[in-house]
């Protein structure tokens, strides 16, 4: 498993521990509660690497199937059913997820602009409240 520098992972996201060192997430991404990170497919008898991208948002509840990659600076709506890989810089929703909307920026953790690391003390504080 390789987690990049600032990765925050609720305590209650599923990150595969069928195959865990298939799991790659990039630099301040955000995995939010709920999500589910697959790695393997049990029927099919295959174990597989799933990337994440830098700079993500996966929202509450999104399912990113095994082999999928997700580019950088992309934001994953919460409930999507990720099937196949993500262009960076994309806004991807629904069952099976599709691309909402491409060339987009984001900061730090999929935030809509450019946010840097240390603008982001405010949030440090909050999560800390």
């Amino acid at each position: 498993m390789t987690i990049g520098e600032g990765v925050r992972i609720s305590r209650k996201a599923n990150l595969d521990y069928t195959h865990p060192k298939g799991v790659h997430i990039g630099e301040y991404t955000i995995v939010t509660p709920g999500v589910h990170i697959f790695t393997h497919d049990f029927v099919r008898r295959v174990h597989v690497s799933t990337y994440i991208g830098s700079n993500c948002f996966l929202g509450a509840g999104s399912i990113i199937l095994p082999g999928v990659t997700i580019g950088d600076h992309c934001v994953i709506a919460a409930g999507s059913v990720v099937t196949a890989d993500v262009p960076s810089r994309s806004v991807v929703g629904g069952n099976p997820a599709k691309v909402l909307k491409s060339n987009i920026k984001t900061g730090p953790y999929g935030i809509m602009g450019n946010l840097q690391p240390h603008e982001l003390a405010v949030f440090e504080d909050d999560a800390q409240s």
